[in-house]
């Protein structure tokens, strides 16, 4: 086969993946100050609420990634069977990121925007991990057909203990990335230290 025939197939080959694409949003919150100690004092003070700690503290990020995912499915009775002819996502993914409320000298905006830069590469990777994700579920989904199930209800748990396997299983990469990056010698934790320690 030539390769402009193979590419071709391929393409074809995949059309459920390419025929959607999410809508990523950036949402800032003000932080203060005017020296970097004080922008990443202020960040601690005013970051996203991702949780509480063993004492009932909330727990703060510097940045966060969060997501809405709805679906339009299209299930149809097919002789005893059920057929889940498309499954089309709607994905909107929203990064959380700090922005300064002040205006920066040269040199700390200098350092500001090499920080910022490398916060929003890192929510990025959270954010194409979302995408893998639905692409999966969208790769599963379309065509799946559950024999003996002419009300459509055996697929919809099947879907669901799939969906179920997939969300936790994105969670944990989530989890493990943050993990390294904010270990030793991670990227995180180098960002961190050049913006506060500069070099």
């Amino acid at each position: 086969m030539k390769p402009a025939l193979l590419l071709s197939a391929l393409l074809l080959a995949t059309p459920a993946l390419a025929d959607w694409k999410p809508v990523e949003k950036v949402e800032t919150y003000a932080i203060s100050g005017q020296t970097v100690e004080a922008l990443y004092v202020s960040i601690g003070e005013k970051g996203p609420v991702i949780g509480k700690d063993s004492a009932g503290n909330e727990r703060r990020a510097i940045a966060h990634t969060f997501f809405k995912l709805t679906w339009q499915r299209d299930y149809r009775p097919q002789g005893g069977a059920c057929v889940l002819k498309t499954a089309r996502p709607k994905l909107i993914i929203t990064y959380t990121l700090p922005k300064p409320a002040g205006k920066l000298a040269p040199a700390v905006q200098a350092r500001w925007n090499a920080f910022a830069d490398g916060l929003a590469a890192h929510e990025k990777v959270h954010g194409a991990g979302i995408v893998d994700m639905v692409d999966k579920i969208v790769a599963f989904s379309t065509g799946l057909t559950v024999a003996d199930d002419p009300g459509c209800t055996k697929i919809r748990a099947e879907l669901t203990q799939y969906l179920d396997q997939l969300s936790r299983a994105q969670r944990q990469a989530s989890h493990d990335f943050d993990k390294v990056e904010f270990g030793q010698g991670g990227n995180l934790q180098k960002l961190i230290a050049a913006f506060l320690i500069g070099g």
